[in-house]
């Protein structure tokens, strides 16, 4: 009979394992160093986080979700979410950290948790372990992202070259170059959220990178019937809060606004494409004054929802501000005229060189509609203040800009001193160099405080313009026919502020000095004409600081009488008129169709 010797010797070979050391650890009383790089239980910083779900999207586990932590306070940019983890489905392959746009997720050394409670396992990294901070062992390494954060270079006209005309500086993106930066957005919606009138951003993006080009027109025009206007000069608070801009260029949404819109050329093709319904009429009719991004985006709605709309419209062309504030550089006449001509094509009628208060009153207004909505901008230039500001060749810039757009002759000289520091003023000297000038802008602050666009501050001095910080205008000297020959101003010095605020500027006694100029144009602020209103009416609306008090829905303390753009918010830009009169078209619907239920 066989003898099984292995058998036999088996329990006495085991014996000399006894005095090796264990492979395995006697958890919880003996701990073991963790290697470096162990990717273990997540962390999250949690205020360097601001929700944009790239980790739950990546996570080929469905492992994250994204919920809301009570008690924790957020900031404009920030969904308000942070991710949680299922560690029961999480695999450790930290895509979820590679993706991350602002680094704030990574991984732990910390790898051990025993409880009996199977919820439990749902972490909310940076809450339920916020000493994880202090044991991070895996980041998302520089030079190796999963996303691309450098964006597609836009192509614009070289500074000495563009002076020489009023072409488009910008010149746009070509089909590839937009759908390369399309696919470069996360779709995280926090741009939406952002955006004054909420447009649908990641949705035209994704589409544009889909190459389904008109489908993003659709979108586009869905909330926003100057979608081609933003494009160009949009204030773009959008591309502030891309998450992709937390560790490198945002996405570029407005330039690939631009591209979708300047696909359909011309309005009938923009009618084709949006081919929106629009309702039967209601019998309810709607004046607007004013044929500025905001009046004419309350028209176009409430034209499609069946009211009888129309704009009384004081000067010869439409658009307002973007007609004849805006530089045709930055937006070209046939740009607008194609927007606007595609809103007539939908019921929207405007009355050109119809001055409320001059042509028509605005009893006989309100006498012919059943609400009224004033859209008119901020119109009425500030003066400087100084000596000397009523001389040949001391100009408004609001005026001037109007001028030159309008085509009408205006004589600046060769060498010109524009005051103010904001959009109007970079506009101003820029459209004065393409006018043969030398120019210096004046600016009472530092450049970091000045309040215009960096871009548009970066082109005028590519341009040639001279910005000479922390100068205060003293006085314009004129010759012996009360013409502007030079400027005398005085340097400053910035003083804090000890409540926190922005450095007020101070003048440095002595330190005055004098240009030799041919004009002057000023351009610090602008404010509302309202005397066109009768006084019976206007004591009843309700103003702040020059402004017309409106709720959520732009209705003013008068109910029938609504107020949009400038008169109405302090954003003074064409993206918050837009949303103003969007949001107007709701309280229009919400006065008028009431009547009949």
């Amino acid at each position: 009979m066989a003898v099984d010797l292995k058998g036999i010797l088996s329990p006495f070979s085991a014996l000399k394992q006894g005095v090796k050391p264990p492979h395995t650890v006697r958890f919880p009383r003996e701990k073991k160093e963790t290697a470096e790089r162990y990717r273990g239980l997540h962390f999250n910083d949690l205020e360097e986080c601001i929700g944009c779900g790239s980790c739950a999207t990546i996570c080929q586990n469905e492992a994250i979700d994204m919920i809301k932590i009570e008690g924790f306070e957020t900031k404009d940019g920030d969904s308000g979410l942070r991710p949680r983890v299922d560690n029961g489905r999480c695999c450790w392959c930290a895509l979820c950290v590679d993706v991350c746009p602002t680094g704030s997720l990574s991984l732990t050394k910390d790898y051990i948790y025993v409880t009996d409670d199977p919820n439990a396992f749902l972490w909310t990294p940076g809450v339920d372990n916020p000493d994880g901070k202090e044991k991070i062992s895996f980041t998302s390494e520089e030079g190796k992202p999963l996303l691309d954060y450098q964006r597609i270079p836009m192509r614009e006209l070289e500074g000495m070259e563009r002076v020489k005309s009023f072409a488009e500086v910008v010149l746009g993106y070509d089909e590839e170059e937009a759908r390369k930066e399309a696919a470069r957005c996360v779709g995280c919606g926090i741009c939406t959220e952002v955006c004054p009138v909420h447009m649908h951003i990641p949705e035209y993006i994704f589409a544009i990178g889909r190459g389904e080009d008109e489908a993003a027109i659709k979108i586009i025009y869905d909330n926003n019937p100057l979608g081609e206007t933003c494009g160009k000069v949009c204030t773009r608070r959008c591309e502030t809060v891309c998450a992709i801009s937390k560790r490198g260029e945002p996405v570029a949404i407005r330039w690939l606004k631009r591209y979708a819109t300047e696909r359909a050329n011309n309005a009938d093709l923009i009618e084709e494409i949006v081919n929106p319904e629009i309702l039967p009429p209601n019998g309810h009719s709607v004046g607007i004054i004013g044929a500025g991004p905001s009046g004419l985006t309350a028209a176009y709605y409430l034209s499609l929802r069946g009211f009888d709309v129309t704009i009384y419209e004081a000067k010869d062309k439409p658009g307002g501000m973007i007609m004849y504030g805006i530089p045709k550089y930055r937006l070209p006449l046939e740009s607008i005229e194609k927007q606007v001509g595609y809103m007539q094509k939908m019921g929207v009628k405007i009355k050109y060189n119809t001055a409320v208060g001059k042509d028509i009153t605005f009893n006989e207004i309100k006498e012919k509609h059943e609400a009224v909505l004033i859209g008119i901008g901020f119109e009425k230039p500030y003066e400087l203040g100084i000596n000397g500001e009523d001389a040949e060749g001391s100009i408004q810039a609001i005026n001037f800009l109007r001028m030159v757009n309008s085509e009408r002759p205006v004589d600046i000289g060769d060498k010109v001193v524009v005051v103010g520091g904001g959009n109007v003023a970079i506009d101003a000297a820029r459209v004065s160099r393409r006018l043969g000038a030398e120019v210096t802008i004046l600016y009472r602050r530092r450049v970091e405080d000045m309040p215009a666009d960096w871009e548009e501050i970066e082109g005028a001095e590519d341009e040639g313009v001279v910005i000479h910080p922390q100068a205060i205008p003293l006085e314009i000297l004129t010759d012996e026919n009360n013409h502007v020959k030079a400027i005398k101003y005085a340097n400053a010095e910035m003083i804090p502020d000890p409540n926190g605020g922005r450095p007020r500027p101070k003048i440095i006694e002595g330190d005055e000095h004098i240009i030799e100029v041919t004009a002057v144009i000023a351009a610090i602020g602008q404010g509302a004409d309202y005397s066109f209103i009768p006084e019976d009416i206007m004591e009843k609306i309700e103003t702040k600081r020059g402004r017309i008090v409106v709720n959520e829905k732009q209705q003013t303390s008068v109910p029938w009488i609504f107020a949009s753009g400038d008169i109405a918010n302090f954003r003074a830009d064409a993206i918050s008129a837009i949303a103003d009169g969007y949001r107007a078209v709701k309280g229009i619907e919400e006065l008028l169709l009431k009547k009949e239920k």
